[in-house]
Order: C-alpha cells, then structure tokens, then sequence
C-alpha cells in the first residue's frame, strides 16, 4: 500500500484530502469536507463527513456526482452546504445553490440564484445567514436570469471595462457585480449592498451572533490603476455602512466580526514599496470608534486565520512561525498573547466549542496532511489529540530530517530534509523553492509533495530562505526588493549542508520551483550550471511583462515600478536577461488559465530557448508541459497525474540517466 500510494501517481491523486471543519453551535457535531476524484477521475468533488467528537469512526452524511461543500451550522442544528446535485424535481443544476440538511432527513434546496451562491455563514443564535451572489451588471433582479440565458446562447463573452481590475486568480471581472445577500429565517434574500457595483468582488464576510451587524471586504476602484481592499461593517436593519479601513498605503482584509458586533478582527497591510518590504499586523477596531485600533503582538507569528471564542473575549489566531505553525490565545482588548496554545504544526478550521474550554482544528505538518484534532485551551505548548479522520493516509515512504544552516550573513536558515527509504546507493536529491516569495514549507502539500519523490527515490531538501513567512519582518528585509541572488544564497546554504551527508549523492542535483519558485528557477538557470535539471512551474520569466501583465498590476508596479525607474533592479534581476548562459536542461510547466503568472511568461521563456538552440527541435533537451484548462495550480486529477509523471522523468532523465517515458495519459 506504502509503494501504490506515492510511487503510483494515479494511486497518489487518488487519496482522499480532508479540506475543512465545521463545528455545530452548540458543539456537539464536528463536520470535515474531504475531496476525491469523481467515478470518472476527470476532477476533485468533495463530501462532507461527520467527525464523532468522541473519536469514534467518521460517517459520511452527502453522496452525489456534484458533491457538497462549504459547510455551516444553524443554531436548531441544520446543516447548511452548497451543491450543484439535482434539485426534488430530479433536475441537474448548473451552479452551486445552498441546501439544508436537518438533524433527521433529506437535504432540501433553500436558495438558488443565477450565477450561483457563494459560501453561507450562519448567526450562531438568530440562525439568519450571509451568502454571497452576483448578479450581471447591467441587469436587475428581475431580468437578470433573462439575460444569462440570451447571453448563454448566443455566445457572448464581450465584457467592456471601467477601470481596474480585469481579472483575478483564473476568471475574468467586470461581467458581473458580486452581490451580498442576508436570508433571515422564514424570509428571502436581502441585498445588504445594493448600490454596490465592484466593492464586494472577491469578498470575504462574517456576521455576528445575532445577526444584527456584518463585516465584509470593501474594495474601491481609484486612480492609478489602484483597487485596495478596505473593511465595512453593514447594519442589517438599516443597511446603514461604515467604512473602517481605508487608507493610502494600507489595505484591509480578513474581517471577523465578535459575537456582539462590537469589534472587528482584521489584517492589516502596509503595501510593500521598492525601499521596504510589506508589513502585515492583526489589528482590533471598534465598529463605533468609542475605543482606538488595538495592534496584537503576535511576534514572529505571520498570522493566516482567526476567530473569536463563543463569548468573544477571547481571540485565537493561527498562523506560520519558525518553519512550523502556532495557535495562539490573545486577549483583544490589549492586544497581548495570552498562551501558546500550539506551537508543533500549522493549524487551520479554528472551530472553538461554546464552552471556551476546547478548540477543533486541521493540524498540518510537512509528514503529516490535514488531520482533525482537538486542543485544550487551558494547557500551552501541547500536542493535541487526534480524531479519527476520514481522509487517512498510509504510512509515509522515508523519513524527515529538520535542517539549519547558517546563511553568508551568519543568520540560521531552517528547512526540512524528505529521506527516501535507505538503499545501497546515496539518494539523488531535488532542491525544491516554494512560492510566494512570502510562504513557509512548514506544512503538507497535495500539488508539490515531497513523499511522492520519496517514494520514486529522491531527497528533497526544503529551505526556507529570506522572504519566508513565520520568523520576523527582519527575515523579509534580508532579500528585499525581491532580491533573487540573496534569495539562492540561503537555497544553496541549506543545500550545500545536506550535500555533506554520506547518504547523499552529491553529483546529482535537480532544482525545481513553482510561481515565486519558479521565477527563482528561472533566474538559477542563467545564473549557474550546478544542477543537472530545472523544473519551472508557473515562472515569472520576463519581469517588465510579468509586472504589467498580472492581474495584480498595481501591486508588483506599485513596488518595483517600471523599468526606468529602477534598471538595475530590473537587469539583475529579471531572468530573461540571462536567457544566454542558460546550459541545463529546462521543464517549463504552465497553466494557460493562469492570471497570477500570465502563460506570456512560459511563452516568452519557451521562445527565448528555442531560438538559442541550432539543432533540429527534437534534439533540444527543454520540453515545455502546457496545461490548456489549468491555472495557477493543477487541480485536476489526471493533470495532476500528468504532472508528476512529466517531472519526475524529465528529471530522471536528465540527473539519472533514465530513458524518458511519457504519461500514458498525454
């Protein structure tokens, strides 16, 4: 089973993936949603799971070809979900509605818009819950399901834009008007925000207990290109709107609103310029501007999740620290850590019981994916108990190694060593970067899993170079602007101090990356001949184009500017500049639907190395692998499946001497 589940790609993508938790109000009921490939294996659909709190066997609650996900409680202990399953009439639908499933029988459809409905969140004691919904923008209400229909038919795609943005992550803007809905028991959807036209795109919302107040992300188009994100606390009865955060230089986002609506939890974020890095703080406003915005000392602890403890007294936040994760409990109206609940894994799903007493999570660690535990919020620094998960994986194939090593300037680089099973020869060994650049490899990871080359005989060495997320702001000065030389320094410090080991082969070394990683690939290619294969996934390639083409624009020119501005920057650090001293061979992999790191960029690259190369095109040894329905990421499973099977034998051909065998599915 070991060898099936990570040497056998299509075993591997076919694993079941916990992917969140749900608690009931009166905690009672833990739910988890846990993804799988369809009956066909042509994408992920998920399913929702009841976890016995007492650690009893898990039972599957939903079963359709759509499947379910986005669970949320109702005070009377109805669950709430979003599905595209038939509706009682037995017809299939094409977008999410939301549904209800009571304690004892059948789900039931309880609302269904065109355009779909966007994730529920329920008032723990008024049971009124917050959906989000679109609507085309120049439609109403009325002939807004009109319109689609036309539209659909006779193929219209046209969209005329006013302004920024075009598009985000892997779908386009401007279309539609995201809409923020209030369905309060026995009556029909609210809009809270009907004036509202781009201001709640990408929208993220929570509302308090009892359903009187909403936070939610409010963006504004400016000038310049600009569209920062600010927070607005809406009144449900009157729909009057206050506008908490808005400011140059600064955007706002995250906002949890506490059980009496008095407060908000929020993050803060001092948009990064060329002379400093971005700043990010967890902050506490009050919504009537009685009390000033408390800053919580967090530390080191890059903050990635937070919610308030049932009374509200207390805030429990998540987050990235010294290449692991904490939890900690932090009292909100000074601002102070009160305990380190958690400081062994990255923890997500906060889901705190009404008793105070007991805190439901996700634990995850770099040998251990997503996994239902249960915290004890009176004890600190502990290990916490395990509940059975409905998504188990089987023993890992090797062992994991905690690496440190100090960098040229005398700071200690942290990362991680994945040991393939012992064998008679040394290990050959992948340096892998990861992305952001502000991200940590201190958790499991489905789309790049170090157990996967374990398991097919490599070593992956992890590191965790300047830029990381979890040791400080300090950590992120280290490298900044986005310094790439500095950046494989503390790569090659880490590496170079696993390649002393005895059960290492030092003369065989791949390097591969993704997004950041893959701009950081790009840029080693040109820069040295050390290794004998690169992998670059989602790469920014050409930096003049990359920054004006990204459907975040105003933010990487909002930092770096423009080529005349900085051209030193940009010629030291843009990796197409470096397009001729390019020797080892390249896997270019891209996703057509990326928006993030445009296919311009794997294109530009592709081109660049093709003209370079003499010989006829089936002698040049780069290959580029192009995911026509992908974005940013690979999220189907047999592309997934593709995925490993091209990197891996692009990489064993070039560092093992390994005849290349393309996946049967290509």
């Amino acid at each position: 089973m070991i060898v099936e589940a990570f040497s056998d790609f299509a075993a591997y993508t076919d694993l079941p993936r916990l992917t969140g938790l749900t608690l009931s109000v009166d905690g009672t009921r833990l739910v988890g949603t846990v993804q799988q490939p369809d009956a066909k294996r042509a994408r992920y659909t998920s399913a929702l799971w009841e976890i016995p709190i007492d650690g009893s066997a898990p039972v599957r609650l939903t079963h359709s070809d759509k499947g379910e996900s986005a669970p949320c409680f109702l005070p009377d202990g109805s669950l709430l979900f979003l599905s595209a399953r038939p509706d009682a009439t037995g017809d299939a639908q094409d977008e999410a509605a939301l549904w209800q499933l009571p304690p004892r029988g059948e789900a039931r459809m309880i609302l269904q818009r065109p355009g779909g409905i966007g994730a529920p969140v329920a008032a723990a004691r008024s049971g009124s819950v917050l959906v989000a919904g679109s609507r085309l923008l120049y439609s109403t209400d009325d002939n807004d399901a009109e319109r689609r229909r036309e539209r659909k038919e006779r193929k219209v795609s046209a969209i005329l834009h006013t302004g920024m943005p075009l598009r985000y992550w892997d779908h386009e803007l401007g279309d539609e008007s995201a809409r923020l809905l209030l369905v309060q028991p026995g009556g029909g959807p609210v809009e809270l925000a009907p004036d509202a036209t781009i201001e709640l795109a990408e929208s993220t919302y929570s509302i308090d207990a009892a359903g009187t107040s909403v936070a939610t992300t409010w963006r504004v188009q400016r000038s310049h290109g600009r569209w920062p994100s600010g927070v607005a606390v809406i009144d449900v009865a009157s729909q009057r709107r206050v506008l908490l955060a808005a400011e140059s230089d600064w955007e706002f986002g995250g906002p949890v609103i506490s059980p009496d609506g008095s407060r908000v939890a929020l993050l803060q974020e001092r948009e990064g310029r060329f002379g400093y890095p971005p700043a990010v703080a967890l902050v506490v406003v009050s919504v009537d501007g009685s009390a000033s915005p408390v800053t919580v000392n967090l530390g080191d602890l890059h903050p990635t999740e937070w919610v308030w403890s049932a009374d509200g007294t207390r805030l429990l936040v998540a987050g990235d620290l010294h290449g692991r994760g904490a939890v900690l409990m932090v009292d909100p109206i000074i601002g102070a850590v009160q305990a380190e609940v958690a400081t062994d894994a990255v923890y997500s799903s906060l889901c705190p019981d009404p008793s105070g007493r007991f805190l439901f999570a996700l634990r995850s660690a770099v040998d251990s994916p997503p996994a239902p535990v249960r915290l004890d919020l009176l004890l600190e620094r502990q290990f916490p108990m395990a509940l059975a998960t409905p998504a188990p994986v089987p023993p890992l194939p090797g062992s994991l190694v905690e690496l440190s090593a100090t960098g040229r300037d005398g700071v200690a680089v942290h990362g991680w060593l994945v040991l393939p099973p012992s064998g008679p020869s040394p290990a050959p060994v992948m340096l892998w970067i990861h992305g952001g650049p502000f991200g940590s490899w201190n958790s499991w990871s489905w789309r790049w899993n170090p157990w996967v080359a374990a398991a097919q005989g490599w070593a992956v060495v992890l590191p965790d170079p300047a830029l990381s997320t979890g040791y400080g702001h300090g950590w992120l000065e280290r490298a900044w602007p986005y310094e790439a030389a500095d950046v494989f320094a503390d790569c090659e410090t880490v590496l170079d101090s696993v390649l002393l080991r005895p059960d290492i082969d030092s003369s065989r070394v791949a390097c591969l990356g993704a997004s950041f990683g893959g701009y950081m690939t790009n840029w080693i290619a040109g820069h040295t001949a050390r290794f004998g294969a690169i992998v670059t996934h989602a790469g920014l390639w050409a930096l003049d184009q990359q920054h004006m083409t990204t459907d975040g624009a105003d933010y990487k020119t909002g930092i770096f500017g423009v080529p005349d501005d900085h051209p030193e920057w940009y010629e030291q650090n843009s990796p197409h500049n470096s397009a001729d001293a390019i020797s080892t061979p390249m896997l270019i992999v891209h996703g057509n639907r990326d928006y993030r790191v445009p296919i311009s960029e794997a294109l530009r690259l592709w081109w660049d190395l093709a003209r370079r190369h003499d010989g006829p095109p089936e002698t040049m040894a780069h290959r580029f692998l192009q995911l026509t329905g992908e974005n940013h990421w690979v999220l189907s499973p047999a592309n997934a499946e593709i995925w490993y099977s091209t990197v891996f034998g692009f990489c064993g051909e070039h560092v093992l001497g390994q005849p290349f065998v393309p996946s049967p599915l290509l």
